[in-house]
């Protein structure tokens, strides 16, 4: 009889990271079968030692033309040197979607099968379910089961080359691209509010609770924009502005491409405002620091720099700091309240004791926004900002 394992990712401490990897741990590995519908970089990379040690002996089947597989991720696995193919149905409403993972040594097989696919949020941080088997192949029952799996995906491979493609180079996966059949990571999806509203005063529902830490991966630099000659007479219109009513949208419109230039790590009483006694000190704003930004990025020069050098910027009350206003949508868990017009403030030089101790240069005031975000149950989540790729002057704010 084989050994069977239920995992309930998220509600137990097991990973399908860590189910998977086991995997790897029988002796004489002869062959490698991955398949799932979804690929990410971070995904790959969870896995990467093992794909590695035994490159030579693996197959992946990828389902593309889903806008989440991602070009980096398919990349990722050809970079290290597994067998790939991507499975292309033709069609947006038919999905390859199988997410199975099997290694098989001489005498022994085991496999993971259920929703996992291989992307972070599927190896970690979503709640997943699958039934991980160990198999003793010198039993014919479960001998056979093997063989049927393997045989359906080498018949795949073989049968229908047009729809099961198999990629030797990079530049097969960049024409993918090109034609919207592979994402790009670096043009991240913006959120979808799912409904709007105007005031979240009906939504206080916490953040579920889960057993397995999630993990984040590091967000690369964006592009940097040509900048606006700013102007004080400029910011000051701008702020006039900025107690506006809100103007509440739908979701980006379809075509609409906006890139994630910046996450923030667990958000805190301080970065929401929300008063703690005196161990709090509410400063109406939020710093723009360095989250989760990949670690050759200076945070100090980046936002004033690279994510906001085209809006208006002019002097404030000091002459250490200049100030901008811009637009920014705002998207809580999935619903959007509306776009406001907000302060942007920077502290210039790089003589200041802040500055020489690597603290945030940049600030985002809350202004109208603060009794949106002044909720208990924002506290944990992070704060996604996100810059229109055809507007660089808006922005969309997705705490989630």
């Amino acid at each position: 009889m084989s050994k069977k394992e239920f995992i309930l990712q998220g509600f137990t401490l097991s990973t399908h990271k860590d189910a998977v990897a086991k995997l790897f741990e029988i002796q004489n590995i002869e062959r490698v079968i991955f398949s799932v519908a979804f690929v990410n970089y971070s995904g790959v990379e969870l896995l990467e030692q093992q794909l590695a040690k035994y490159n030579k002996k693996a197959t992946a089947f990828i389902g593309i033309r889903n806008d989440i597989t991602s070009t980096q991720g398919a990349k990722h696995l050809l970079k290290l040197g597994v067998r790939l193919f991507v499975v292309d149905t033709g069609s947006r409403s038919v999905l390859f979607h199988p997410k199975l993972y099997l290694v098989r040594g001489t005498t022994q097989a085991r496999i993971v099968i259920g929703s996992a696919n291989l992307t972070i949020g599927g190896l970690n941080n979503n709640i997943e379910a699958s039934v991980a088997l160990d198999l003793d192949l010198t039993k014919a029952d479960e001998k056979a089961l093997i063989d049927s799996i393997e045989n359906e995906f080498d018949i795949l491979a073989k049968d229908d080359p047009d729809h099961i493609i198999s990629i030797t180079s990079t530049e097969e996966l960049d024409a993918l691209q090109a034609t919207g059949r592979l994402i790009d990571e670096m043009t991240a999806s913006p959120p979808k509010p799912s409904a709007v509203a105007t005031s979240p005063a009906g939504d206080t529902l916490g953040r579920i609770k889960l057993k397995v830490p999630p993990l984040r991966r590091s967000i690369v630099a964006a592009k940097k924009v040509a900048a606006k000659n700013a102007t004080p007479l400029a910011a000051k219109k701008a702020a006039k502005t900025s107690s506006k009513a809100p103007t509440v949208l739908p979701s980006p419109a379809p075509g609409v491409e906006y890139e994630l230039v910046w996450e923030s790590k667990a958000l805190t009483r301080r970065d929401l405002n929300i008063p703690d006694g005196k161990n709090t000190n509410s400063t109406g704003s939020i710093s723009l620091d360095k989250g989760l930004l990949s670690p050759e990025i200076d945070h100090r020069h980046y936002f004033r720099e690279d994510i906001f050098p085209s809006l208006l910027w002019g002097p404030s009350n000091t002459t250490t700091v200049e100030e901008a206003y811009t637009k920014f949508q705002l998207v809580l868990k999935g619903i959007s309240y509306g776009e406001f017009d907000l302060r942007i403030a920077h502290t210039k030089g790089i003589t200041s004791k802040a500055y020489k101790q690597n603290n945030a240069m940049t600030r985002l005031s809350w202004g109208p926004l603060r009794d949106y975000v002044g909720r208990e149950d924002l506290l944990g989540r992070t704060l996604a900002l996100y810059r229109d790729k055809a507007d660089p002057k808006r922005f969309i704010l997705e705490i989630d």
